[in-house]
């Protein structure tokens, strides 16, 4: 059976490396998604086991289309009786790009006829209920290639069930664990958020670090499918609980200036089940102070969209420049979506790459090398 693992923008190198993990066999990567191979009790370790990933899809089928007519005829012969029930209701919606076929609702209606006539012929039906199991249909037109796939996970996979309530601009679940993994946690070097928020990245990282699977808090689409084994999913969960370690040394450091999401954070720490990992506590990240030991700093402060004006980020930036570089030999990382981070911190960073907190496009500023070696702007 494939799948296609969808992400966001950025993050496909580090989704990949966890479908490797999974045993699975990468076939396709692509922005914002990659395709793989694996049996139907994949679907559930995928959506347990998966911290990129935003929605684990089955795929159906892929083809070329230029004309409503090859959208039909390429929906229609695709054997959606194997993955969908006489009953079932099977809702379509997805996105074109690049494509002759531009129009989406045009493109939702004749792959929502094709569908139901080749379901109508199979149970032999002339109008089906829709009545039972929601399979939500989802087709990527991209350079006229169309691909139909069904959606295994239903509510987004960042939403992990430990977050019911954030602060203001909350960072996406998936974005704080790829900036955790991003750092190569380890056992012996603490890790710290000055600008902890509802504490996503230090819970993400806790996490990780504790083989802890994002996806134990919460259930999904594809555990009622009939193409699925109904087993898989218990036996995912159990699998994953039996990997978790309970007696790790590994700590992290989660503060804010602000009283109210320290609040949250900490809820939201012990529902994730790593409260016990997470040391939080109210500081400025302006003041805050190397303890003795190896560490890395991992944050996303505010910026211009995010609670603050551009005044006050730039005097933020350029505090927090100025007390982060006595942290030295400390590893920083730093996500955010000002343009102008490198100069107002005072130092070119070592190695910039683009992520997408959500919509918003933003660099992850990551500084490495020794002090001797720092690059000032």
């Amino acid at each position: 059976m494939q799948f296609v693992a969808t992400c966001l923008f950025g993050l496909e190198k580090l989704l990949g490396e966890e479908i490797d993990a999974l045993g699975c066999r990468r076939i396709e990567t692509i922005d914002g998604r990659v395709t793989f191979e694996g049996k139907p009790e994949d679907a559930a370790r995928a959506n347990i086991n998966l911290r990129c990933a935003e929605h684990v899809f089955i795929k159906i089928g892929a083809f070329e289309a230029v004309t409503f007519t090859d959208l039909f005829d390429g929906t229609y012969n695709l054997p959606w009786e194997e993955y969908i029930t006489a009953n079932d209701a099977f809702p379509v919606k997805g996105h074109s790009i690049k494509s002759v076929l531009y129009s989406v609702p045009d493109c939702q209606s004749i792959i929502k006829k094709a569908i139901a006539k080749r379901l109508g012929a199979h149970y032999g039906m002339e109008r089906l209920p829709e009545s039972a199991v929601k399979h939500q249909i989802e087709f990527f037109l991209f350079k006229d290639t169309v691909t139909l796939m069904i959606d295994t996970s239903g509510t987004p996979l960042h939403k992990r069930g430990y977050r019911p309530a954030a602060g203001a601009a909350p960072l996406r679940e998936t974005l704080g664990a790829a900036l955790a993994l991003t750092t190569r946690p380890r056992e012996d070097v603490l890790i710290w958020d000055p600008f902890c928020g509802s504490g996503t990245i230090a819970i993400e990282a806790a996490m990780i670090m504790t083989r802890r699977a994002p996806g134990l808090l919460r259930g999904f689409d594809g555990e009622r499918f009939s193409c699925l084994p109904k087993s898989s999913w218990s036996d995912a969960r159990e699998e994953a609980e039996s990997r978790i370690i309970k007696d790790s040394t590994f700590e992290v450091w989660a503060s804010d200036i602000d009283d109210e999401v320290l609040q949250y954070a900490s809820a939201n720490a012990d529902r994730a089940g790593v409260g016990s990992r997470i040391r939080i506590f109210k500081s400025d990240a302006r003041k805050i102070e190397k303890p003795d030991r190896k560490g890395t700093i991992v944050c996303n402060p505010p910026y211009g969209e995010r609670l603050m004006t551009e005044k006050e980020t730039y005097e933020l930036y350029r505090a927090i420049g100025k007390n982060f570089a006595g942290f030295d030999p400390w590893q920083i990382y730093v996500l955010t979506s000002c343009e102008e981070f490198e100069r107002l911190y005072g130092r070119r960073a070592d190695k910039k790459r683009k992520l997408y907190n959500g919509m918003i496009p933003c660099n992850l500023y990551q500084y490495f090398k020794p002090k001797e070696n720092f690059r000032k702007f």
